[in-house]
This record gives C-alpha cells, structure tokens and sequence, in this order.
C-alpha cells in the first residue's frame, strides 16, 4: 500500500537518494577494505571500526545534499536526532561488521526514510553479493532492478530460518532452548550474521523467515520494509527506548506459526523480565 501523504514522484525520490546513499558507503567500505582492521572500540562479541564512521559520513553527505532539513539517525551516532515528527533517515553503514572484519563477504550497507512513523523507503546494497535490495511504499521490492518475491513454503518443517546470537545479554540456557527448539520444527536453522542481509534473503525467496532479539532499528529499518513489499510480513515483538528491538520477519503463509513457537519461548529483548 502506498502511503497516501506522499506522492509517487516523493517517494521515487526519497528511494533514489536511499539507494545512492548506501551504494556509497557500501562502495566505500569495499574500496578502503584493506582498512577492515583498524578498530576504534572491541567489545566481547562486537566491534567498531573506523570505517563505520566513514561510511555513515558518506551516506550522510549524499542524503545532506538533498535533503538538508531531514533528521539522522545512525549506527554510529546513535543520539544525533530523534525519529518524532520529522523525517529521518536510519543508516546502518556497514551491518555484518565482524564478518567484514573477518573478511567473509555477508556485510551490507543499509539506508531507511521513516515518515511520521513509517519507514517509506529503504535500500540495502552487499557490494560483495553485487546486489543492491530496495523498496519503496506502494511498489515491489527488488534486486538490481528486478522484482523478487518471499517463498510459498507454508509449514515450519520444510522451512529454512535465519537467526542471530545476542550472546552479550541473552543467558545461554535460554538462548539454547530457543534454538533447540525451533531446530526441531524447522527444516534448517542458519546463522549468517547480518540481520539485514538476512530479511533481504526472507524477502527473495532464499530463506522462509528470520527472528533475532537485541538487534537495532538501524540493523532492520530498510529490510523489514523490502520484506514487507516483497509479499512478506515483519513483526516487532518487542522495543525499547534505546532503539532495540526482538523481530521476526517470514514468509505470510509462515508468520503465525513462527511467532507462536517464538512466544512460547518468550522471545523479547535481552534484560525484559519473564
């Protein structure tokens, strides 16, 4: 459905400036990759790199140019604008940042535009993969120009789900039953490392569904739309004010089954009460 405040020329033009916007940083981060090791801060699972604040500044040049008055909300800085009233862009300069490190090709550039609370446009670029995801309201997704659709895989047994390990704040006894027990009713699990590149698989086809706890908007923000335009639905279960969320994106024919099984096993954010 297209959003009926803004017209198709509007929103042709905010995807225009989403895709050129992570086209950059994407492009950036694969020009200056011999950098990939240059670490500003490691946390126990994580890490951030100099060229994560690079990236999100070419981005931010490229959406500043056009829209001057617009908000920012981004990865690597977090407290810059906030999302009420205005619109604002939500980038991820490089999601899959220890696969990047590690030099394994699952990373991507992610670039959103919400608009009084919907996210409207959004595009995702892996310049490793050659493959440039995006959406707008009221159209198809696509991948390098070319329309894709969610799988029509309709039981949980034959299903391929993708999933991310908040290992930082989720207890491992938890995290265990929940992936023993969707390992039991899917056909796979798969971890793969980028909650991004992970809803644009949900959202062509290659896998059925994708859930994570813990993950950030910016992580999300462009995917969960390309997911919905492809067909598919995504579900927030849970947030919080530090722009955390608990997700789950599949297929529709999917969806009730997947978040049943996922609120059985109380999926929310890391450090919610049971």
């Amino acid at each position: 459905m297209q959003d009926k405040t803004l017209s198709r020329p509007t929103l042709e033009a905010y995807l225009d400036c989403a895709r050129a916007a992570a086209m950059a940083a994407g492009r950036h981060a694969l020009r200056q990759s011999q950098r990939r090791r240059e670490v500003t801060q490691r946390f126990a699972h994580d890490l951030k790199l100099k060229l994560d604040r690079e990236c999100q500044d070419v981005a931010e040049r490229i959406i500043r140019r056009r829209y001057p008055r617009h908000a920012m909300l981004g990865e690597e800085d977090t407290q810059a604008t906030s999302l009420a009233g205005e619109p604002t862009w939500i980038i991820d300069p490089i999601d899959g940042t220890v696969n990047f490190f590690h030099g394994l090709h699952l990373w991507c550039s992610s670039v959103a535009l919400r608009v009084q609370g919907r996210i409207v446009a959004g595009a995702v670029y892996a310049p490793e993969l050659r493959a440039c995801y995006m959406a707008r309201s009221g159209a198809p997704a696509l991948c390098n120009g070319r329309p894709i659709a969610v799988s029509d895989t309709a039981r949980l047994a034959q299903a391929m789900v993708a999933t991310g390990i908040n290992k930082d704040r989720c207890g491992q006894r938890s995290v265990a039953d929940l992936l023993c027990a969707l390992s039991a009713r899917t056909q796979k699990l798969r971890v793969m490392g980028s909650a991004a590149l992970d809803l644009c698989l949900v959202a062509s086809g290659k896998i059925d569904g994708y859930f994570e706890s813990g993950i950030y908007l910016w992580d999300m923000a462009a995917a969960s739309l390309i997911v919905q335009q492809a067909g598919g639905r995504c579900t927030i279960l849970d947030q919080d004010a530090q722009h955390r969320v608990a997700c789950v994106a599949s297929n529709a024919r999917l969806h009730g089954a997947l978040k049943r099984c996922l609120r059985q096993h109380a999926l929310k954010l890391p450090g919610r009460g049971a």
